[in-house]
């Protein structure tokens, strides 16, 4: 009885020691574990909910099974041309094989480690194989814009516009533009992780800036060239300005000759139909005509006089006449 009670004793305190080491785990929705036993990798167990494992043996080893952000560190390189810039990408991955992972990599630490080493390197590649417009760009537009300018009706000295309004960089046409660089980063760097049981989702290009020398290059250039755009709007202006002037100034020259004709037609009728009435009344009494042209006449140049030195004059017979 005694050895049976020993017994009963040490089989509960060998069930309460292996409850209390736990051999149930929970494997909540977003979450995927690795079991090990000793360093080795036993299974994986990607279903959530409640699973069994052997106490004091085997350990859980948990990973995020969502989908996660990989930020990486604004970086100075060269382009094609020899232009350095600093680039700042992103990118989304998750982990699609676990027993590789472990085996290859381990931690999320090392993973974002590894994902560093791999995307830095090919946006490093991708970068030095193109030139600086490929980066910065995504479509022709800022061409095509350019090139439909002309529909403004502005004139045809804005015909060279187009070349002003572009930047050095941006004189010639993208083959391929900032987003397929980016689709070319991810295809490339989509080679290289799947060894590490790593997926990528995709990669994208968080910013994209000039070094400090080629800002100020930039901003210098910018600035010379807006000029240029604005003095050729002011000329065509001045052009378009001197053009209605001219128009305005030969429509006044115009109108005031067309008027000075017109003027000059009616006064002459006018003098003609004064000429005939004077010959008409002159005829019918030549001597009251001339006497009346004489008081009219004295009426306007008489006032005017400051001193009459002789009235003995044809002009003043009628004054001091006798009759």
């Amino acid at each position: 009885m005694k050895k049976f009670l020993t017994f009963l004793v040490v089989a509960l305190v060998i069930i309460i020691g292996i409850l209390i080491a736990g051999p149930f785990y929970v494997i909540d929705e977003g979450e995927q574990a690795v079991i090990v036993q000793m360093g080795r990798l036993v299974r994986v167990v990607t279903d959530a909910g409640l699973h069994i494992k052997a106490p004091f043996i085997d350990e859980v080893i948990r990973y995020p099974k969502r989908i996660m952000a990989w930020d990486g560190e604004a970086k100075s390189m060269p382009t094609r041309e020899k232009q350095y810039i600093w680039v700042d990408v992103t990118a989304r991955w998750r982990i699609n094989d676990l027993q590789k992972f472990y085996e290859s990599i381990t931690t999320i630490e090392g993973a974002y480690q590894k994902l560093a080493e791999v995307i830095d390197s090919e946006v490093r590649t991708v970068i030095a194989e193109n030139y600086l417009r490929e980066t910065v760009r995504n479509s022709n537009i800022i061409l095509e814009r350019a090139d439909s300018l002309d529909s403004l009706g502005i004139g045809d000295t804005l015909e060279q516009i187009p070349d002003l309004i572009q930047s050095e960089g941006s004189k010639e046409p993208i083959a391929r533009g900032r987003r397929q660089l980016a689709e070319e980063i991810l295809t490339r760097s989509r080679r290289m992780v799947p060894e590490y049981g790593i997926e990528l989702i995709d990669v994208v290009t968080r910013q994209i800036r000039y070094n400090d020398e080629l800002t100020q290059s930039v901003y210098a250039r910018m600035i010379k060239e807006r000029n240029q755009i604005a003095q050729a709007f002011r000329s065509e202006g001045e052009g378009k300005k001197a053009e209605w002037l001219g128009r305005m100034e030969n429509e006044r020259r115009s109108i005031f000759s067309d008027a000075y004709e017109k003027a000059e037609t009616i006064r002459g009728t006018a003098d003609a139909g004064a000429a005939g009435i004077y010959a008409e009344a002159y005829n019918l009494d030549r001597d009251f005509f001339d006497f009346w042209r004489a008081v009219e006449s004295y009426r306007s140049t008489l006032p005017k006089f400051d001193k009459t030195l002789t009235t003995d004059m044809e002009y003043f017979r009628y004054l001091y006449s006798p009759r």
